[in-house]
């Protein structure tokens, strides 16, 4: 199929003139793609493995009319010894950039910051210094005028590692023909009866983004020459059915090749879309789907399908083969069924064990986010499983979602919808399972709400959770660092829980809880196992003393609803942790104030991201402080944490620290936390060293308990420690980490012998 399809799109990825090699013939296009060969390529030609564009935009300012770039970085090596990017130049005289490669063995060689471009899609002109904002962007784009300008092609050289970078306006006669292209695209689809994706895009849970500027539809995230790629592949397996009947191919086989082939178009669909990103540290593609939505890219990378490089072809090819080979040597393939959980179509009692990955709450829309693949599989093979493409998308109706939108934009509805089909289809779950026979929940959902639904699901199905441990099957992710996904899943192990027992919350379990959370905390901190990973897997272990009972009541004989239990669950957990964080037993913890605590505990399990209400308020258990209100942590000039648009987000001293009441005595005399006399402390050494002294003076800190706070958030106590005793990562922000380093080292000089001085003879001799 690859050879076809090379043969009929072939000359759209031309084979480029290397610029080093001498004694290069004349030979055409389609003779050079025959002659190369897997891995290698002609003498004397670059291979293509892939374009990189940016959207663009006319300049806002109608004087000027430019073509305004929306890059957001134009990195394109990172790594030891070479640093690639793309320089922006605006020539006197013209409206459109041209972009320059250049190269160094180090960042500061490059000479620019290559990702100081656009944000948030807000771009400035770099001919008139006009910005055209996120609005004037979402119109243009809506309007139909946003478009692409090829900035780089990447390529290989036979024979050598690494990638070879060439600036597009050194090479515009290799840019494609957009409009020749679509005449093509119309001729296949009148030769083929193929139609161009027009399928909608639905705006809900697809993760923001691209819908408000104008990529409305599926079609509209392949450029020209990407579709036709894409269309070329879908005919290709079409005509798979022809050709093997020619070959006297039994027709159930013909089928399975076809399905496999189908599989291979989408996995390049995933490869080759407009919202592919480019790699720079690891000089590859990223695919659409780097996290679950469809996001908008400024800068995007194209697909040179018939170079070797990540998301080829080939490389797709070669994977599906593996895993049809493996199927066949285990003699036990697998047997796929479609339908529904919460209605399984198995005898009771016929599982040995019954794995499952639910949906998370409100988390993801996978049924929305599935018709990227759906669009294509229906072009492909659609026609041989008319039963399951008989749609113009998945059908979505009773997908287990939280999605207000299909109850009448009801929350409460969405959520009690989205509970009774977890708890059916668990139900189900434990209809078809052996006695004895475990069920395995993956999950990694984060806020309250979510897990409460899944454990009360668990338990009115009749499951008791008897473990759960984190597994790393994310890999790597694109997300960035300051957001507060996990790094891991959740495993929980369900069985079949035997008899009604109520449990008394108060004798019976609240003392487990807290013997299966302290066993677990000091278990995975001794693994090494650090931030959210350590909070939900324990939240996740301590379900067992919950869910072992039908029912689990007060001495009041009021039952425990599973968010009450949780947010206990979570309490123990965090209590547990400070212990850890401090080296203090529960008495000394207790002994620092609630927002320093507050801020601790959230550096630690989520850094530096910003959260929703329902997971940031988990840090509010137990330690006597509130997100809002009249004395809130968000609330007044001294706030600790930001609240934007619904979300929370810690400030670090480089933000509150400047103030000069931060840090002082309330007006009733009271000692303000101990997060804010350390913020304070730390913005003066790095800004006003000489005026440490006066505050420390009016401050009047407690030195032990300030130095508790400052060394858990500058040492190795809130990465989790490892047995080499390593640190495995920084939790608070950059400057905020470094700044604390060089405070605790000088910690003596700085704080110990100012304080001390202030203290009375009898008290510096009692320390």
């Amino acid at each position: 199929m690859l050879e076809k399809v090379k043969a009929e799109i072939g000359d759209l990825y031309p084979l480029i003139p290397d610029p080093e090699y001498e004694g290069r013939g004349l030979e055409s296009q389609a003779t050079l793609w025959k002659s190369a060969k897997k891995d290698d390529g002609p003498p004397g030609y670059l291979v293509p493995v892939a374009y990189l564009w940016t959207r663009t935009v006319r300049c806002k300012n109608p004087a000027c009319g430019a073509t305004v770039p929306l890059v957001r970085q134009t990195w394109l090596c990172r790594k030891k010894d070479r640093f690639v990017a793309l320089k922006i130049i605006a020539p006197e005289g013209e409206k459109k950039v041209r972009f320059e490669v250049v190269e160094s063995r180090t960042e500061k060689g490059l000479g620019f910051d290559p990702a100081s471009f656009s944000k948030a899609g807000n771009a400035t002109c770099p001919f008139c210094g006009t910005v055209a904002d996120s609005d004037y962007v979402k119109a243009e784009g809506c309007s139909k005028r946003m478009g692409q300008q090829m900035m780089v092609v990447v390529c290989t050289r036979p024979g050598r590692q690494g990638k070879v970078y060439l600036s597009a306006d050194d090479y515009l006669e290799f840019a494609p023909d957009d409009e020749s292209i679509r005449q093509r695209i119309e001729a296949l689809c009148r030769r083929t009866g193929l139609t161009v994706p027009s399928e909608k895009i639905e705006a809900r849970m697809t993760g923001g983004i691209c819908l408000p500027y104008g990529l409305t539809d599926f079609g509209k995230l392949f450029n020209p020459r990407q579709m036709l790629c894409l269309l070329t592949f879908a005919a290709a397996v079409r005509e798979v059915a022809g050709q093997a009947a020619s070959l006297s191919i039994d027709e159930a086989r013909t089928r399975a090749v076809q399905t496999y082939l189908a599989i291979h178009v989408n996995r390049t669909a995933d490869y080759n879309s407009t919202i592919c990103s480019w790699h720079n540290t690891g000089e590859k593609i990223g695919h659409t789907f780097g996290r679950q939505a469809l996001p908008m890219v400024w800068d995007f990378t194209e697909l040179a399908p018939f170079g070797e490089a990540s998301g080829s072809p080939q490389g797709a090819l070669d994977w599906i083969v593996g895993v049809a080979e493996a199927q066949s040597e285990t003699g036990t393939p697998a047997t796929v069924t479609r339908g529904s959980a919460t209605a399984l179509p198995w005898p009771a009692a016929s599982f040995d064990a019954v794995v499952t990955d639910p949906p998370y709450y409100d988390n993801v829309g996978y049924g929305i986010l599935s018709d990227f693949f759906y669009v294509w599989l229906k072009r492909t093979i659609g026609y041989l499983y008319s039963e399951h493409f008989a749609t113009e998308g998945t059908p979505k109706k009773n997908e287990a979602v939280a999605d207000p939108v299909r109850h009448d934009g009801s929350k409460e509805k969405a959520r009690a919808a989205y509970e009774q089909m977890m708890a059916q289809s668990f139900a189900e779950a434990n209809r078809v399972l052996k006695p004895g026979a475990p069920m395995v929940v993956v999950y990694a959902h984060k806020t309250t709400l979510g897990w409460s639904t899944l454990v009360g699901a668990l338990r009115s199905a009749g499951f008791t959770v008897t473990e759960a441990w984190p597994l790393d099957t994310e890999g790597y992710r694109l997300v960035a660092l300051n957001t507060a996904a996990l790094a891991s899943s959740i495993f929980l192990t369900a069985r079949k829980r035997e008899g009604q027992e109520t449990g008394a919350y108060e004798d019976e379990v609240r003392p487990a809880l807290e013997r299966i959370v302290r066993e677990r905390v000091d278990s995975l901190w001794k693994m090494g196992i650090t931030g959210a990973d350590l909070v939900i897997a324990a939240v996740g272990a301590g379900l067992r003393a919950f869910t072992r009972f039908a029912r689990v009541e007060y001495a009041n004989g009021e039952e425990v609803p599973a968010k009450k239990f949780l947010a206990e669950v979570e309490g123990v957990v965090l209590e547990t942790l400070l212990e850890k964080i401090f080296g203090l037993p529960g008495s000394g913890v207790s002994a620092v104030d609630g927002p320093s605590r507050f801020y601790v505990l959230w550096r630690y399990t989520y850094k530096a991201a910003e959260m929703d209400a329902g997971e940031a308020i988990v840090f509010t258990y137990g330690q006597n402080v509130e997100l809002d209100g009249p004395k809130g942590l968000s609330t007044g000039r001294h706030a600790l944490v930001e609240k934007k648009k619904g979300k929370y987000r810690l400030r670090d001293f480089t933000e509150r620290g400047a103030d000069e009441k931060l840090g002082l005595p309330e007006d009733g005399g009271a000692p303000a936390p101990l997060i804010d006399a350390l913020h304070r402390i730390l913005w003066l050494v790095e800004n006003q060293p000489r005026a440490l002294n006066k505050f420390l003076d009016d401050a009047r800190p407690d030195r032990e308990r300030l130095r508790l706070v400052a060394q858990a958030l500058a040492g190795r106590a809130l990465s989790g420690g490892t047995e080499d005793g390593s640190e495995r990562s920084v939790i608070t922000t950059a400057a905020e980490q470094a700044a604390l380093k060089k405070l605790v080292a000088n910690w003596r000089a700085l704080i110990d012998q100012r304080l001390a001085a202030e203290l009375p003879l009898f008290q510096q001799e009692e320390k």
